[in-house]
């Protein structure tokens, strides 16, 4: 058992009505939720690291736990570089036995972005690893990634089939109107469908990566705030969006936010029910099975919602 790329997963979604989720990691109890989700469901599973989880947790700790995990589960496991900021870091990532990057050059200019991506590309491509790029910005706050909405910048098509020509890049995540944090939208959700169809229309056979795609779910929002919280007018992507946007070309849809909510609502709860209790797997245990549920609904109702993974 080992981990694998991102390329058969991709190959196999493209075109049949899923998906593969994305789930950010930063412990291990993170992880096990995860795989535990996944494993429940039978689902290939790519785990991805953030600037943000390699400062907290160290990319050693998380490659091994990573690695538990495939070797206590069977499953197929992409473990994934989230948002690399430059050469030097995928680098760093293909090196330490990630078998998935993303270089992110979105805040270059489109020139500059193709540089960059290509000479990730031929680095990985070397190695065995696959490569994410991005195209456009998304706007909301991420770990490193901080972009206002003035900055936020939609995927023009005819770019997108040029950067994919000339990178040679596997997939490609797109700016369609999703975004990063538990703010994503502050009226009526709206992604630009006819976009996305154009762009899968001009480059039909690259996987479409959907960023920021959290659903919020108020449930977790309110369970957070009735316990403690304040998050108040948090709003995600209708998961009915997700299931839109499968049917065009994205076979990779990134979930950050959501782990975030069930996990920290389910701990708010068990603190304020259990004041005396100071272990922390009596409240990190609840959390992990959050987690797990979370997954499971992910995948089952958004993700292979039409049964075919």
């Amino acid at each position: 058992m080992a981990l694998v790329t991102s390329k058969e997963m991709f190959a196999k979604a493209l075109n049949k009505d899923y998906a593969i989720g994305a789930f950010n990691v930063n412990n291990m109890e993170i992880i096990q939720g995860i795989v535990a989700g996944a494993q429940a469901e039978k689902a290939p599973l790519i785990l991805q690291v953030s600037a943000g989880a390699r400062k907290y947790a160290n990319p050693i700790y998380l490659v091994h736990l990573v690695q538990a995990a495939v070797e206590e589960t069977g499953l197929d496991i992409c473990l994934h570089l989230d948002h690399g900021a430059d050469f030097d870091i995928c680098k760093k990532c293909v090196d330490d036995g990630f078998t998935s990057v993303m270089i992110d050059g979105s805040k270059h200019p489109f020139e500059e972005n193709i540089k960059i991506t290509k000479e990730v590309v031929d680095y990985a491509h070397d190695h065995g690893v696959v490569v994410e790029a991005e195209l456009g910005k998304l706007s909301g706050i991420e770990d490193a990634v901080h972009v206002s909405a003035a900055e936020a910048s939609f995927t023009v098509p005819e770019e997108a089939a040029e950067f994919v020509e000339k990178t040679g890049v596997d997939s490609l995540a797109v700016a369609i109107g999703t975004s990063h944090g538990a703010y994503k939208f502050k009226g009526t959700p709206y992604l630009d469908f006819e976009r996305l169809k154009k762009i899968h229309s001009l480059i039909p056979n690259t996987p479409l990566v959907l960023h920021g795609a959290s659903t919020v779910i108020p449930e977790f929002v309110d369970k957070c705030n009735q316990f403690g919280g304040n998050i108040p007018g948090a709003q995600g992507v209708p998961e009915d969006m997700i299931l839109e946007a499968v049917k065009y070309g994205v076979c990779k849809v990134n979930i950050d936010t959501d782990l975030r909510l069930a996990m920290t609502a389910e701990i708010r709860k068990y603190l304020v029910e259990h004041p005396a209790d100071f272990d922390p797997r009596l409240y990190l245990g609840p959390a992990r099975e959050a987690i797990k549920g979370m997954v499971q609904h992910k995948i089952k109702d958004v993700l292979n919602a039409s049964g075919t993974m």
